[in-house]
């Protein structure tokens, strides 16, 4: 009787235990953002690999209207640089001056930045490098407001971090077309209250294509490798 009554009250409990799992793995995840990265060993200061659980929850954010209640700033015409099937998501930006962002030494040296920082005024659009799927919408405590974009083939994922706040109505799962505004730069999660600024990052996905996974690799040398035609 004793045995019959623990084995029914076994799946209760195992049904317990991981909704209080669950909890805690969602309540890390929006503490210090997605997992790394696969292969990397360093935490980031944007929130793109601050979490290192292989295996997470998903943020159960599936819409971005953070804007405010006021009126909107007027977009500007997609009229950024091109690199054959690649845009730069600043209007104006010069990828020249990403050189050696990717390799630049944070915390006081012990970890690389994988990353570069575009400077730009508040509010300024941030447009989509790639036509592809917006992944994931995802709030972290480091990068702040941030998209993960996946171009067409789901061989690479864009990062786009510290926004100000996402286009209306942008939701995980939607096509985007290259060039199309999908946030504003801002300076949520970390960054600089003066320093406006969008973190730029962009990985190789894993065969498994999940959003927080991936080899990190260097935007300039992705611009400077579509800009030849390779």
């Amino acid at each position: 009787m004793t045995r019959a009554r623990a084995r029914r009250g076994w799946p209760l409990a195992a049904m317990i235990a991981s909704f209080f799992a669950g909890v805690g793995v969602d309540a890390c995840l929006r503490t210090y953002g997605p997992p790394k990265p696969a292969g990397l060993v360093r935490a980031s200061d944007d929130g793109q690999d601050e979490a290192r659980a292989a295996n997470t929850a998903d943020s159960p954010r599936t819409a971005a209207s953070d804007r405010p209640a006021g009126a909107q700033p007027k977009i500007s015409a997609t009229t950024g640089t091109t690199s054959r099937s690649l845009r730069v998501p600043i209007d104006g930006a010069d990828v020249e001056t990403w050189k050696g962002g990717f390799d630049e030494r944070r915390g006081g040296g012990a970890r690389g930045h994988e990353a570069v920082d575009i400077l730009s005024p508040r509010n300024t659009p941030v447009h989509a490098v790639v036509s592809g799927t917006i992944a994931k919408i995802f709030e972290s405590k480091a990068g702040g407001h941030t998209i993960y974009e996946f171009d067409a083939d789901r061989r690479l994922c864009y990062y786009y971090a510290h926004l100000e706040r996402y286009a209306p109505e942008l939701h995980d799962g939607q096509s985007v077309a290259k060039g199309e505004v999908i946030g504003y730069v801002g300076t949520s999660g970390n960054a600089p209250p003066n320093t406006p600024h969008l973190h730029f990052a962009v990985f190789e996905l894993n065969d498994d294509k999940q959003w927080w996974k991936g080899r990190p690799i260097d935007p300039y040398l992705v611009f400077k490798k579509k800009s030849a035609g390779d």
